[in-house]
């Protein structure tokens, strides 16, 4: 039996946390900062994500035997190096691993030299060489951030008015920080987009059910870009002859270029997938579980998840069977009413009985002793059922049954 603890704050920690709680293996479970539907099934304390040395001391005490790292940042800080450099198990890639989605100068570079399909693209450093080449280029383009931008640093732009619009939001105004200081510029791929996540132990991968999500704000896909406002699992266009293509040409690739170049992957690779009239591309690698595709991803994990971590940081991927469900699994999320660009928190939430549904947290706290809004996206609510259709009626015949001041949700997951 393993004490864990699980580093993050959003749905997709929730999900993770929902999963450990069933394993055999794990006695005592523990969040950090966590939120208030994880502190329902594990113990939180308020330590910030980026406090490394801290959580690190909060597991020594509390006789932690895994650390879980799930978000972006603190991976691409190197978090696992930090808790394994203290003789402490870490699931997730080093900082080293990571890069392939903190920096995607990098991963172009890297599907370039391993010959994995991917968009035409160039390299910017300066904001007046981007805008001489957006001045000759065909469009629409896409203009992607370098760094990490909360999954919002890529922009799709439909003319030259927009393109220079985006480079001053990322390379003047620094909307993103640092993320933005060099940029992509991508030739656009049209098709369907989909979602593979992997869990891999550095030499051979174990696929996940494939899965889409929705990242605009409003139905239609409308809005802005936001983290992503719901999914499901699998893609019904995600076949097997689909799937055999994307191992040949995509996943094993890939997994052999980490090698060659000498990069110990360990723990889950995201594949952002277009499949394209000439075959699937890759549009981004994340070092990590997406969000929200885990909350429907993962509850259709038959195996134990405990098993399947303990063999990918130990390298015996191979020889373990995982599981999954043949079932949809789905899930929409519960935003607060200026999400993604004027979020209004603290405002007190009302849940009525939910049947067979998985109610994540995401952006949720107690305030005197009251359940009050957080965060952007407050909510995922997820359900499994037999088909795609099924497990739409299911969540949403109960979804209006969580309000809070503004909440909003889009009422066309699963139909786009």
């Amino acid at each position: 039996m393993s004490n864990v603890l699980v580093m993050g704050s959003g749905g997709r920690e929730h999900a993770v946390c929902y999963a450990l709680k069933k394993s055999k293996r794990v006695d005592k479970l523990f969040c950090v900062p966590g939120n208030a539907g994880i502190a329902e099934i594990a113990t939180c304390k308020g330590i910030s994500v980026f406090d490394f040395e801290g959580i690190y001391e909060f597991a020594k005490e509390n006789d932690v035997d895994l650390i879980f790292v799930t978000p972006d940042d603190p991976l691409a800080k190197g978090a696992v190096d930090f808790f394994n450099a203290r003789g402490m198990r870490a699931f997730g890639p080093t900082a080293a691993a990571a890069k392939l989605e903190s920096s995607k100068a990098f991963s172009k570079d890297f599907m370039v030299r391993h010959g994995i399909p991917t968009a035409k693209s160039m390299i910017f450093d300066s904001a007046a060489t981007a805008l001489e080449f957006l001045s000759k280029t065909n469009y629409p383009v896409v203009i992607k951030a370098d760094g990490l931008a909360l999954g919002k640093g890529v922009l799709i732009c439909a003319d030259e008015g927009e393109a220079k619009k985006a480079i001053d939001e990322l390379m003047i105004d620094k909307a993103f920080g640092e993320a933005g200081s060099r940029v992509l510029i991508e030739e656009f791929l049209s098709g369907r987009e989909v979602t593979v996540m992997a869990f891999i132990d550095g030499k051979s991968i174990s696929l996940m059910p494939s899965s889409q999500d929705h990242k605009r704000a409003y139905d239609g896909d409308k809005g802005l870009n936001t983290g992503g406002m719901g999914a499901f699992a699998p893609s019904p266009y995600f076949t097997d002859e689909k799937k055999s293509e994307f191992m040949q040409k995509i996943a094993l690739p890939t997994v052999r270029g980490l090698i060659e170049d000498g990069i110990e992957y360990k723990g889950v690779i995201y594949f952002g997938l277009m499949m394209t009239k000439d075959g699937i591309k890759v549009i981004e690698y994340n070092s990590r579980l997406g969000d929200p595709e885990t909350e429907a991803v993962l509850p259709l994990l038959n195996s134990d998840i405990m098993v399947i971590i303990d063999a990918c940081i130990d390298g015996t991927l191979d020889k373990t069977d995982v599981k999954w469900s043949d079932k949809t699994g789905f899930t929409v999320v519960v935003a607060s009413g200026g999400y993604p660009s004027n979020v209004i928190k603290g405002f007190e939430i009302k849940i009525g009985k939910l049947n067979d549904v998985i109610l994540f947290h995401a952006g949720t706290a107690i305030k005197d002793g009251v359940l009050v809004t957080s965060g952007g996206r407050v909510f995922e609510l997820s359900g499994v059922a037999d088909s795609l259709e099924d497990a739409r009626k299911l969540v949403y015949g109960q979804i209006d049954k969580i309000s809070f001041k503004d909440s909003r949700y889009r009422t066309d997951i699963g139909r786009v």
